[in-house]
């Protein structure tokens, strides 16, 4: 379940960097529609805030100490009770060695800490209303990484896709929103989404992330692969 419109947008931050931190948690907060509900400076802490004050989105850094960002994020995902939360990686660079994991472990996407101000805050209400949180230059810092790979070579058999779950997917791993690939292809909104949960359901992940991960395994919707 996912914000309901004109809601309120709770979010919790945890980065171990108090300025990281403080400055995040200042502009959201300072945003029309988003309060920051708690921050904290670990995994555990970001475990404690989530399943206490089960916010719609969860910021949190990969690299802190006590527990890192990716087993926080597992362990939130074992926990049914947290399935509304959205989880969104902090992250210094495009990549590093945990983004991967992240995602796998169910992170719902991530945002570099230097992104503009206003693309932060949309990126918060985005993937709180269960819409990408991935920008168009990470997504192709993906697809790249994965390109680079000697064994960059499908690794899982694709499930059947009709030519219109096709272009979605392209979409989807452009880093496009709903919006965007309606109006790409002419349809609206709402049939753009029932396709992501279609595409959801045939790749056995939960996020749209996970899709780009997913369909490059399976070698699909890969710009500029080949």
């Amino acid at each position: 379940m996912t914000a309901a419109a004109g809601a309120e947008v709770t979010v919790v931050v945890v980065d171990d960097q108090e300025l990281v931190r403080a400055g995040v948690a200042s502009l959201l907060d300072g945003a029309d529609g988003v309060r920051v509900v708690g921050q904290g400076s670990n995994g555990e802490d970001a475990v404690r805030l989530v399943r206490t004050l089960r916010p719609d989105v969860a910021l949190v850094d990969i690299r802190m100490p006590v527990l890192n960002g990716l087993e926080a994020i597992e362990q939130v995902r074992r926990d049914a009770s947290c399935a509304a939360t959205r989880l969104v990686v902090l992250t210094t660079f495009g990549l590093d060695e945990y983004v991967f994991a992240a995602i796998r472990a169910g992170a719902d996407g991530f945002l570099l800490k230097d992104t503009e101000p206003e693309e932060l805050i949309r990126g918060v209400r985005l993937v709180s209303d269960g819409d990408a949180v991935m920008s168009p230059s990470v997504t192709r810092a993906l697809i790249d990484d994965y390109l680079r790979q000697p064994s960059a070579r499908p690794t899982r058999a694709a499930p059947p896709l009709t030519d219109r779950e096709r272009d979605i997917l392209d979409g989807i791993c452009r880093g496009l929103s709903n919006r965007q690939i309606a109006a790409e292809l002419h349809i609206g909104p709402a049939t753009v989404k029932t396709y992501v949960s279609r595409l959801l359901e045939k790749f056995g992940t939960g996020s749209r992330v996970g899709l780009v991960v997913a369909s490059s395994e399976c070698g699909l919707s890969l710009p500029g692969a080949g």
